[in-house]
This record gives C-alpha cells, sequence and structure tokens, in this order.
C-alpha cells in the first residue's frame, strides 16, 4: 500500500493555502507583463512606421497629411512624464527627426529666398503654408535674424524687403512678419547708432557702450528697443567683473582720479551695488577739485643711488661716484623737500596728445589747485660691473610682496635686498605714505640701456662679451649665461617691466649702448636704436620716451629724429638746470636738470629744495 511519511509535523492546511496565493500573484504577474509587453510591443511598432509615413507623406506633397502626424506624435511627448522630458524616449526622437526633416528643406528655401532672390514654387509654397506651425516658427524666428542682420548691417534693405514680400503674407507667418514689416524703416534709422554701441561694446569700452544702448532705448519702441535692452543687459552682465577689478588695481596703485571717474560711471549704471559704492567713496577721499594748469614742468633726474655710504666714500672710490650719484637719503630728503613745497608727481604722457600720429599736441594739465607739476627720471638702471664695489646696487629684484627693491654687497661683503636700497623702491614706499604727493598714481621714468645688462640681469647672448669685459676690469671672474639662465632672466626682468607699468611707471630708453647721440652718424643710431628695441624694448614693451645720454640731444628736423620718430619715440629729453619744455614737429622735448653730488655742491636748485637741508654728511668735503 502506498504511503506518505514525514520527518516533523505534518504541513498544515494554511501552507498550502499561502502557496496557492502566491503563485496566483506571479501568474497574475506574468500575465499583466506580458500584457504590457505585448503593448509597448505594438506601440513601438507602430511608431517605428510613423517616420518612413511622414517622410513619404513629404515625398508625395500630403503635407497636411504629414503635419497631422507631427502633431499626434508631440502629444504624446508632450504628455509625458515631467521627470522623463529630458530622456530620449522613442516618441521624442522620431519628433526630432520629423522636425530635421522639414528644417532641411526649410533652410534650403530660406537660403535660396536670400541669396538667390528665389520666388518660390507652387510646390515650395504649398510646403512652408500647410506644415503650419513646424514650418511657421522656423520662419518666423528666421525674418527675425534677418532684421537683426539688418540693424547689424550684414544684410541691405532690398534683399529683406523682397524676402518679407515672398514670405510674409503666408498664414502661418502673418501675424508676426507685419509688425516686423512695420519696423523696417525704424530698423534703418537706428542702425548706425546700435552698430556704434555694438562696436563698443566689442573693444570692451563697456560705460560708452551702455550710455549708447540707454540713448537708443530711449529714442524707440518695439523691435529696436527690445534688441537695444537685451544688450544693454549682456553689456552690464559682461562688464561687471573686469571693470570692478580694473578699479581694484587702480585703487590700489593710487590712481584715484582714473578710479573716480570709472566709479562715478559704475555708480548710474549700478546705483545699488554696495562694493561699487564703497570703492566710489575710497577715490573720492583721496581727490580733490582740479584746475587747468599753467606754469612751468620741472624735470629731475638721478642715477642710481648710493646704498652703502662706506663703500662709497672710500677713497678708492670717492671720485666718480661722489661726483654723479646721490646717496639713498639726499634722495629721500628731496622727496619730502618737493612734497613740503606742493610739488606733484605727474605722467610726462599725460603732457601729449598723440591721438594723430603725424603730430604730438600739447594736453592741458589738470591738477589740483595750488600743485606743481613734476617729472622724476631715474636714469640707466641696467647695473654695469664697472660699478662693482662701489656701495651701488647690483640688480633689481622683487622681494616676497611682489615689490621691487634694490640688491648690493655692503662693506661688510654682506648681500642686502631692501626698498631703500634704490630709487624705485624709495618713490614708490614714499607714494604709499604720500598718496597726495602723486597725481593719479604717478611715479617718474625709468630708463635702460642694453649693452651689458638690463636691470643687472643678462637678457642677451649680445650682452655677455660687453658684460665680462666690464667685469674683468673691475678684477671679477667672467661669466657664461646659458640659454636657459638667459631665459629665465628675460622672464625676471619682464616680470618687473610689467610691475613698473602697473605702478605708475614710465619706461624709457637711455639708448643701448648710452651713446651721445648728436655725435653720432644716422648708421650708427640706426643700428644702436634696432638693437634696444630687439633686446630691451622686446622687454619693456612699446615706450615713447628717449632720454638722450648727458643730454647730447638731436633737433627735432634732424633726419636721425625723424628717424626715431618713425620708431616710435615722441617725448625726447636732454639736460638743462631750469625748467624747459617745448613742442615741435610731432614730439616733446623736455629739459632734465641732474641731481648728483656735483650739482647739490653747485647749482642752485632753490626752487626745487634746500641743499644744506638735503646734502649727506657722509660725503667727502669737496
Amino acid at each position: 500500500m502506498a504511503g506518505h511519511y514525514y520527518l516533523g509535523d505534518r504541513p498544515d492546511q494554511s501552507d498550502s493555502l499561502v502557496r496557492k496565493i502566491l503563485i496566483g500573484v506571479c501568474l497574475t504577474v506574468l500575465v499583466c507583463a506580458a500584457v504590457i509587453f505585448g503593448v509597448l510591443y505594438v506601440n513601438s511598432a507602430k511608431i517605428s512606421r510613423i517616420l518612413p509615413a511622414f517622410e513619404a507623406s513629404l515625398q508625395t506633397r500630403e503635407y497636411e497629411k504629414a503635419l497631422t502626424m507631427y502633431r499626434d506624435i508631440q502629444s504624446q511627448v508632450l504628455e509625458e512624464d515631467p521627470d522623463k522630458a529630458a530622456s530620449d524616449t522613442q516618441e521624442r526622437l522620431v519628433m526630432q527627426s520629423m522636425e530635421e526633416l522639414v528644417y532641411t528643406r526649410v533652410d534650403a528655401i530660406e537660403q535660396s529666398l536670400r541669396a538667390d532672390r528665389y520666388v518660390p514654387s507652387a510646390d515650395d509654397r504649398a510646403f512652408l503654408e500647410q506644415m503650419g506651425e513646424l514650418t511657421g516658427a522656423r520662419l518666423t524666428l528666421w525674418l527675425q535674424s534677418l532684421c537683426r542682420e539688418y540693424l547689424l548691417g550684414t544684410i541691405e534693405k532690398p534683399t529683406l524687403e523682397f524676402i518679407f514680400v515672398q514670405i510674409g503674407t503666408y498664414p502661418n507667418v502673418a501675424a508676426a512678419a507685419e509688425p516686423l514689416t512695420k519696423e523696417i524703416d525704424t530698423i534703418e534709422k537706428y542702425r548706425g547708432d546700435v552698430q556704434t554701441a555694438e562696436q563698443l561694446f566689442t573693444d570692451k569700452s563697456y560705460v560708452a557702450a551702455v550710455e549708447k544702448f540707454a540713448e537708443i532705448i530711449s529714442a524707440t519702441t518695439g523691435f529696436v528697443r527690445e534688441y537695444s535692452q537685451l544688450r544693454l543687459q549682456e553689456c552690464e552682465k559682461v562688464m561687471y567683473d573686469p571693470i570692478m577689478k580694473e578699479c581694484d588695481q587702480l585703487l590700489a596703485t593710487f590712481k584715484y582720479y582714473t578710479a573716480e571717474d570709472i566709479l562715478s560711471d559704475m555708480a548710474r549704471i549700478f546705483p545699488d551695488d554696495q562694493k561699487v559704492q564703497s570703492e566710489l567713496l575710497e577715490a573720492t577721499s583721496n581727490t580733490s577739485l582740479v584746475v587747468d594748469y599753467k606754469g612751468n614742468v620741472e624735470m629731475i633726474c638721478v642715477k642710481p643711488l648710493i646704498a652703502d655710504t662706506t663703500l662709497a666714500f672710500s677713497s678708492a672710490n670717492v671720485g666718480s661716484t661722489d661726483s654723479l650719484m646721490l646717496t639713498t637719503d639726499e634722495f629721500k630728503a628731496i622727496l619730502a623737500e618737493l612734497y613740503a613745497k606742493n610739488y606733484i608727481l605727474v605722467d610726462v604722457r599725460t603732457m601729449t596728445d598723440q591721438t594723430n600720429e603725424d603730430a604730438v599736441v600739447q594736453q592741458t594739465l589738470k591738477l589740483p589747485e595750488g600743485k606743481t607739476p613734476i617729472v622724476i627720471v631715474l636714469e640707466n638702471d641696467s647695473y654695469s660691473a664697472y660699478q662693482s664695489g662701489k656701495g651701488l646696487c647690483r640688480r633689481l629684484v622683487l622681494n616676497d610682496q611682489g615689490q621691487i627693491c634694490g640688491e648690493y654687497l655692503n662693506a661688510a661683503g654682506q648681500t642686502v635686498v631692501s626698498r631703500d636700497a634704490e630709487a624705485i623702491g624709495i618713490l614708490d614706499s614714499f607714494v604709499e605714505q604720500h598718496p597726495d604727493f602723486s597725481f593719479d598714481g604717478a611715479k617718474g621714468i625709468v630708463s635702460f640701456t642694453g649693452y651689458e645688462t638690463v636691470m643687472g640681469y643678462i637678457t642677451n647672448t649680445d650682452q655677455v662679451d660687453d658684460r665680462n669685459t666690464a667685469l674683468t676690469a673691475v678684477g671679477l671672474p667672467v661669466i657664461s649665461p646659458s640659454a636657459d639662465d638667459i631665459i629665465k632672466n628675460q622672464e625676471i626682468v619682464k616680470e618687473m617691466m610689467d610691475r613698473l607699468k602697473v605702478t605708475g611707471w614710465t619706461l624709457a630708453s637711455s639708448t643701448y649702448g648710452f651713446i651721445n647721440a648728436n655725435s653720432c652718424d644716422i648708421e650708427t643710431i640706426t643700428n644702436d636704436t634696432e638693437k634696444w628695441l630687439t633686446q630691451v624694448g622686446s622687454l619693456t614693451g612699446e615706450v615713447e620716451v628717449l632720454i638722450y645720454p648727458n643730454g647730447d640731444f638731436i633737433k627735432g628736423a634732424d633726419p636721425r629724429c625723424v628717424y626715431l620718430k618713425g620708431m616710435g619715440f615722441r617725448i625726447f629729453c636732454g639736460v638743462g638746470p631750469t625748467a624747459y619744455y617745448v613742442f615741435g614737429d610731432n614730439y616733446l622735448y623736455m629739459d632734465r636738470a641732474m641731481l648728483t653730488g656735483d650739482t647739490l655742491r653747485s647749482m642752485d636748485y632753490s626752487r626745487l629744495f634746500n641743499v644744506s637741508a638735503v646734502y649727506d654728511s657722509k660725503r667727502t668735503i669737496r
């Protein structure tokens, strides 16, 4: 007899019921899945047939049928779950393919309309009209873009009007085309103004661009106004960060007057911006009312300073060093005296209007009332080896704060790096303490030769022989810098040159070989200038000031000077004890008063400072 045997408890009836329920649920799920899959398969198959049918309808010119297919698929896309709207569903891909088919043909017709003055055929017109909103939206956007092009000058009026005549009356376009047609004459009237504003925008003259767009907006309505409002907003968005960064730099370098002008414009454009208002307050707190200045413009000149008087005035070195150089203490004292006498530093270039390449025109200086302008020249900061052991700097360096310092060996043989070792650092520091000594951040002129070093660095292989000759003459070992050394030196010097320009200094040439220019023929002048521009000018950038060595100037009509003007030099400085300048044929000439040990003892500079108050007692009495 058959039987069943169990190890353990006999199964409960409830367990059997649970099993049946689970089996039933599983069967139900499988059936539902099959149904859903079947529906999806059928739907997918149906969708996959739509695109070929759509394309066939276009080919058989059944445009209304094709439009119906498009609208059906579009409605399915619009009914999709918003969370999935960005995904590439099959419906969405089919709709995009439909659009691409239509837009390709529309674009081809548009190109023919514009390039060939094409009059649409009956079939093309039927296609453009009967495809309804699908072609209408595309054509409307095109007409709007053509109006923008006309405004900007990249399409002419006859072509624009022809296109509007051809398609502007189509039922699916007319509602948008009619008001645009009425705008064409207004666009023509203001296209010049808009193009001016756009050019200002392109040139990054943002404030002027904003003002021009605002002017157009106030005078127009409709298309031109809407376009200008959009561009005004874009200009405001683009301009803010770079202009405020520029203003940060201007304030940091004491260019308060320039900063005030820019920030005043920014305050009109961004009246509620707190950063603009704060920086404007800082600028205006450091400026005063300016008036036209009429009078002499002083120019004084110093050579590299004596940093260590013990070395400089030792018996072996006292001669030329004492005669030609000032000490750092003397230079500091002179600055203090000039400040007390209400002198103010100015940028020599602000005396000129050079907008015309063929003429340098005098520009009236505007200064705070009661101030007298002065230009300080630091001549030939190139640091020859011949100066070694005389208490002078051997090169310029940047400290950890990015400030330019002098580096020298003191009497004890120690290397000293200090801002107080050279005129650049001393003047920078003085202006930091007395910003009102500088008009709009101006410092002075620094001139360079190139025959031995630039700033104390070998920056070209052409300098090595001259440097070694000088080193040998003073009993120092010769050098043999590698190509990598020279490239590194160029980078160091370029960084300091850029720093000088940012902080208010004007860079200048003292010729490549420190030549007596008026004693040289045109060939010598040409060769020397080409070398300076190639070897030094590549580090300074464009310069327009030439400091004639020893004051040996060339008259402006001389062919040699004409050549120099053609090379970009427009401001020339000679030597003279009194304030003197003259505007000649496409140039400004100024005399510079040399400040040396000898001139302190022999010249009357009482208009500038009290000699007894500045004269360094450590000098050898001569």
